[in-house]
């Protein structure tokens, strides 16, 4: 089958084992599946340990599986498969399970494919009413939406998202939800023009804030974060990145700041807000697999790969 293989570098292929399910899993024939900012990290070097079929952003159709009620829908997917049994399964942690696989990302193959292995439960079915395009984002919207889970907005939260690429938009959108007073702030006037709607934006890093959020993708992100925000406020850290960063913790200690990392979130929330319109996007800039370089070298505000119809 066509994947892109990813191998100390990203390869097209036509002859890709088709994988094969096994009891309480799903095999899922892929309709699209975007590009995460993830992706282009392990290109990086982000997971050198890492081989096989990169992605984890994907709609699917069910064409396989051992739960009838699956087989024929349309599907998006989390991407931790855990094992059920460690400390973390059993205390609600799973996905910190020391055993976890991660779709496209840790021991298992992604959605850069025609066909994806994936066990029955991360499964969620696509409301009709919701196009494949659009539930595309179901996997980086749920993973804003667990900054809510972990962080308490109130209204009269100020809060600062430093960032103004795909996944600074993603999470403004959900904090301006919660009607808080928000402010973006990014490096670029003209992307910042698409953040108008949400709060007010800048380019200058003189505000401070309670609530920071880190959605640079970099690793100065949490330095900006660290000058931006209160004494006894809260720094988000959403970035994932290949590089390291130094850090003077003295300054942490002293200005009693909480620090988090926040990744995955729920899907079904996510899938309600996009059903209800609530949340949008630009649209997806959508590309053959054979044709990777042009997918990975795009301008568009998102980009990924139309597999099948």
């Amino acid at each position: 089958m066509k994947s892109l293989y990813y191998d100390k570098g990203l390869k097209y292929t036509e002859d890709y084992p088709k994988p094969t399910i096994h009891k309480n899993e799903s095999l899922v024939e892929i309709i699209i599946t975007a590009i995460c900012n993830t992706d282009k990290e392990i290109l990086k070097g982000y997971r050198p340990d890492f081989k096989g079929v990169l992605g984890h952003e994907f709609v699917g159709r069910v064409v396989q599986s051992d739960d009838p009620n699956l087989v024929g829908q349309r599907v998006v997917g989390e991407i931790n498969e855990n094992c059920g049994e460690c400390i973390y399964c059993k205390t609600g942690r799973p996905n910190h399970c020391n055993l976890r696989r991660v779709v496209g990302i840790s021991g298992k193959d992604g959605s850069f494919s025609e066909f994806l292995s994936i066990r029955n439960d991360l499964l969620h079915i696509v409301p009709d009413e919701l196009s494949s395009e659009d539930a595309i984002f179901t996997e980086p919207l749920a993973a804003a939406l667990e900054i809510k889970e972990e962080f308490h907005i109130k209204p009269s939260t100020k809060v600062g998202i430093i960032g103004d690429g795909r996944l600074a938009y993603m999470i403004a959108q959900v904090v301006c939800l919660s009607g808080a007073d928000l402010t973006i702030v990014g490096k670029h006037e003209d992307k910042l023009e698409l953040f108008k709607a949400f709060g007010k934006t800048t380019t200058e890093t003189k505000e401070s804030y309670e609530l920071v959020i880190d959605a640079t993708g970099s690793p100065s992100g949490i330095l900006t974060a660290k000058n931006l925000v209160r004494s006894k406020g809260t720094i988000i850290i959403k970035s994932t990145y290949a590089g390291r960063v130094e850090i003077n913790m003295s300054d942490f200690v002293v200005n009693e700041l909480t620090i988090k990392g926040s990744r995955c979130g729920p899907f079904e929330p996510a899938l309600k807000l996009l059903k209800l319109g609530l949340i949008k996007f630009p649209e997806i800039d959508l590309y053959e697999l054979k044709d990777y370089k042009r997918a990975f070298g795009s301008k568009a505000f998102k980009a990924g790969f139309r597999v099948s119809q």
